[in-house]
């Protein structure tokens, strides 16, 4: 079955977090990356660029509506995100609480319940 694992934390910069700091964090995330490999259960994952890059959409009244910037307005912000293809949610679990920002920000688990592979719909069993 197929869970994605949400990274939340505050949004930092190699100037607020330091140079050190912030090498340390990618190192950590590519030995948590590594280790989901390894495993055999990692499917996908991606460090998404900071929240300031957003656009949402949203229709309001029938007529679309573009926002520069998240919507959800929060210290915390969804940074990256890991699929693993696992038995169930404990092993799930499991590898989430790995996560190396499980110290600093949420980590989400979320089944999904569809996934595509060449443009077919399969639900997630």
């Amino acid at each position: 079955m197929r869970y994605t694992i949400l990274l939340h934390y505050p949004e930092a910069t190699p100037e607020s977090l330091g140079e050190e700091a912030w090498a340390e964090g990618e190192r950590a995330f590519s030995a948590y990356a590594a280790t989901l490999h390894a495993a055999g259960v990692l499917v996908g994952a991606e460090v998404l660029q900071p929240s300031t890059s957003t656009t949402t959409l949203r229709t309001v009244d029938g007529a679309l509506q573009v926002q520069d910037g998240p919507f959800a307005d929060t210290k915390e912000q969804l940074g990256g995100t890991f699929v693993v293809d696992v038995p169930d949610l404990d092993a799930a679990l499991e590898h989430a609480r790995q996560a190396p920002n499980i110290g600093w920000g949420a980590v989400e688990v979320r089944p999904g319940a569809l996934y595509t592979v060449d443009g077919v719909w399969t639900p997630n069993a």
